[in-house]
């Protein structure tokens, strides 16, 4: 090919997409265990989400098209001032190593856009929401509990929460005090898979489930019928789940065809 050819098809590809961001500052930091942290950062003014949405984060480069970019679930409520995430820190991970070494008043980059679909308007309407989650899985679930009536259309709301160790239980006083107060609306189910006797239940959700454990901890069935199914967390477990709840008549949510079970995978 002609070097003049060469440099003409060079110019004609496409260039590489430069998302459009700000550099927001780190507000706060709060450190659950060595390797599991939320940190809060500044909210652009006009930046608009819904619980279950995820930004975009990035690190400070010499030039936008550096960046490495990072999905992050939002976990604040809708009408905060500021943007929280929960992160965990990845072994051998380079993004993740540089993000844990940030201090409070240093900035990291935010996309202006917001992304995904895991948001319990998908879900056809129903009497109780089950908000299933492993690990950093928990984040949407906390924007929901946070954002002033966004459970308001469904009777009952159960939250459980499968971890190693206790201390992974990220949020956990937060979840307790409007449970203990919400006469049976809001059900907490902690699991530690770990630590023998930590929690009342102790094994993995889909097994739980399967042999009934899990429904008589919450005290709530898991029917097709009335109930509505969320599940974020890794993706042996979402696969798992999806496998188990079509078995019982559950149904995907579908573009413009609501549906009883709704899914987002975490690494």
């Amino acid at each position: 090919m002609a070097e003049t050819d060469a440099a003409a098809l060079a110019l004609a590809k496409p260039a590489p997409r430069v998302p459009r961001s700000t550099a927001q500052r780190i507000s706060a930091i709060r450190r659950w265990t060595p390797v599991l942290w939320s940190i809060r950062i500044e909210r652009p003014a006009d930046y608009l989400f819904q619980p279950g949405h995820y930004a975009r984060l990035g690190l400070p480069v010499d030039t936008p098209e550096a960046a490495v970019w990072r999905p992050y679930s939002i976990v604040s409520a809708t009408t905060d001032s500021e943007l929280e995430f929960l992160l965990v820190l990845i072994p051998g991970g380079a993004f993740t190593s540089q993000l844990a070494a940030l201090r409070e008043g240093d900035t990291v980059l935010l996309e202006q856009a917001v992304f995904g679909f895991f948001l319990d308007s998908q879900l056809a309407p129903g009497d109780t929401l089950w908000m299933l989650a492993t690990g950093t899985g928990l984040g949407p679930y906390v924007s929901l509990l946070r954002t002033p009536g966004a459970l308001d259309r469904y009777t009952r709301a159960v939250l459980v929460h499968s971890v190693r160790r206790a201390d992974e239980l990220a949020y956990r006083d937060e979840i307790e005090a409007p449970a203990a107060v919400s006469h049976g609306r809001l059900t907490y189910v902690p699991i530690v898979t770990r630590e023998p006797g930590v929690s009342a239940l102790a094994g993995r959700i889909p097994q739980l489930i399967a042999n009934g454990a899990l429904q008589a901890q919450a005290g709530h069935t898991l029917d097709p019928a009335d109930s509505r199914v969320m599940v974020c967390g890794n993706p042996e477990f979402t696969t798992e789940m999806r496998a188990l709840l079509a078995e019982r008549g559950f149904t995907p949510c579908r573009r413009n065809s609501p549906g009883s079970m709704l899914f987002e995978k975490y690494w």
